[in-house]
């Protein structure tokens, strides 16, 4: 009998051995980053200058989407003019009343030092730190910058506050306010190590309706969090996740009317998408700035769909097409752009192109004026979704899409 017992326990062992998964880096969250932009530039004062820091800490806050047993931080200083120096960073984990978990600070080295120098034009990742973290959690990063810093790589509709500390205030953060603003400061990604079986790891790629423009500052109400939460709530105990690699802004053809509005989708795409480690899947959501800003036909803007698919299956990504919500109301709406619109979106619908089609136009149009968004799902400008709107777009997924 004890022989059998042991038997039995060795076969369960090595079923169990067989089974799990290996140790692997996936993307958790994303910020994708967007050049600088000067004061001169700012046109009438309308949009802040990208900000400037000198012997300060940044405090940031983000919302993993997948958890494991250790993490790395992506900072970035790809747009900047001159080597970034950071003089120690420091991680923390958030409960829902947003105070510091006790016991979960850590702090980031990079190649074994507590400081690095960034070189210019260059993303700089942190070495591994063990610290177990859950799906939807909450993650405080801390960064000192010792040094005069004249240009941020920065990611402008952050929809969370950064709070902005004298010195070194790692090890002893600043209350909340102190110096306040909202945006990603040097800082493009979380990315965290998991054993847990494999599931879905979803980019979300487009402007700002999938950054959260108008969403609620500090609630995850966009519709990629949305999607997150219904991951987890699909696959529970497994590994998914969504990153958010959007600029508001952004456009599929041409750069942004301004610098934060960020290099074109088809430039950027290699970068914000493939390089997100253990991504399965991306949905592009992008063209309405081409419409509305360029006045783009829809031939070109259907070509630049194709440079998308082809370079997201050469690297194994299924690719999902969203359709072009309405936006009549918005300052730059025309006859001629819905034209364009249309034609889009039966392309999208119909071509079979892409993996799979999101119909976000028909979760959220009129149905009495199906140019126009719904009145009870929009923010007030006709074209950026409210809360609610957000909501419904990320119910809107078919999660079967993601096989």
């Amino acid at each position: 009998m004890r022989i059998l017992a042991l038997a039995c326990a060795l076969a369960l062992a090595a079923a169990s051995a067989a089974t799990a998964a290996p140790a692997r880096w996936i993307g958790s969250w994303a910020a994708s980053p967007a050049p600088p932009m000067t004061a001169s530039a700012q046109g009438a004062g309308r949009r802040p200058a990208t900000p400037t820091f000198s012997n300060q800490t940044l405090v940031q806050t983000v919302r993993l989407s997948a958890g494991g047993g250790r993490l790395r931080i992506r900072f970035t200083n790809e747009y900047g003019a001159e080597p970034l120096a950071i003089g120690a960073a420091r991680v923390a984990l958030v409960g829902p009343d947003g105070a510091v978990l006790p016991g979960s600070e850590r702090p980031l080295a990079f190649s074994g030092q507590p400081s690095a120098v960034s070189p210019a034009g260059a993303p700089l990742l942190s070495d591994p730190v063990s610290l177990r973290t859950h799906p939807l959690q909450k993650l405080q990063i801390r960064l000192y910058l010792p040094g005069e810093v004249h240009a941020c790589t920065c990611h402008l509709t952050g929809r969370e506050f950064v709070d902005v500390a004298s010195g070194d205030a790692t090890a002893r953060p600043p209350p909340p306010g102190a110096e306040r603003a909202q945006y990603r400061a040097f800082l493009s990604a979380v990315e965290v190590e998991t054993d847990a079986p494999a599931a879905p790891v979803v980019v979300a790629f487009g402007d700002s309706i999938t950054d959260g423009t108008a969403s609620g500052i500090g609630k995850d109400h966009r519709w990629p969090d949305r999607l997150a939460e219904r991951l987890e709530e699909r696959f529970n105990g497994r590994a998914a996740a969504v990153d958010d690699a959007a600029i508001s802004g952004n456009q599929v053809l041409s750069g942004g009317a301004i610098a934060i509005f960020g290099e074109p989708a088809l430039s950027r795409f290699d970068r914000d998408v493939l390089s997100i480690p253990g991504a399965t899947h991306v949905v592009v959501l992008e063209g309405v700035n081409d419409l509305g800003m360029s006045h783009a036909q829809a031939g070109p803007v259907i070509a630049g769909y194709r440079q998308l698919i082809a370079r997201a299956h050469a690297h194994g990504l299924k690719i999902i097409g969203a359709t072009i919500l309405p936006y009549e109301g918005a300052g730059y709406f025309s006859a001629a752009g819905e034209a364009e619109r249309q034609k889009l979106n039966a392309w999208i619908r119909t071509s079979r192109e892409f993996d799979g089609v999101v119909d976000f136009d028909a979760a959220m149009r009129e149905p009495a004026r199906p140019t126009k968004l719904r009145a009870d799902l929009q923010s007030g400008d006709w074209l950026h979704p409210n809360d609610a709107g957000y909501r419904v777009m990320g119910e809107a997924v078919d999660l079967s899409l993601f096989r």
